[in-house]
């Protein structure tokens, strides 16, 4: 098996479909979506605030090359990352909201812990 879900969609949609999930979600702090996209967005968010806790100037350039906003990634560098300084990983947590009504996909939300 691979190292990622497909999602039904072709490579270079899904690539952007997953950027700005994470985008999204170190914008809000929260998103709503389907468990298997959230569970794929999961593993690029913690990458992105595990580089954020380096804070080095190669570090921000790798993440300004993912996330869209520089905004967003300016927030990561300043007060994403500093909260999550004595933690291992799990920056993210998923809580299940159940079925979606038209085609009964697992629901998540998706959040910084």
């Amino acid at each position: 098996m691979a190292g990622h879900r497909k999602l039904g969609r072709p490579t270079d949609h899904r690539n952007l479909m997953l950027r700005n999930l994470v985008t999204s979600l170190l914008r809000e702090g929260r998103i709503q979506t389907t468990e298997m996209r959230a569970k794929e967005t999961r593993k690029m968010a913690e990458k992105m605030i595990t580089l954020a806790k380096r804070g080095d100037l190669h570090a921000r350039r790798q993440v300004l090359a993912y996330v869209f906003d520089e905004t967003v990634v300016k927030n990561l560098f300043d007060e994403i990352a500093p909260k999550y300084k004595e933690r291992n990983g799990g920056y993210t947590r998923i809580m299940k909201l159940g079925p979606r009504r038209g085609d009964a996909a697992e629901m998540v939300i998706l959040e910084l812990v």
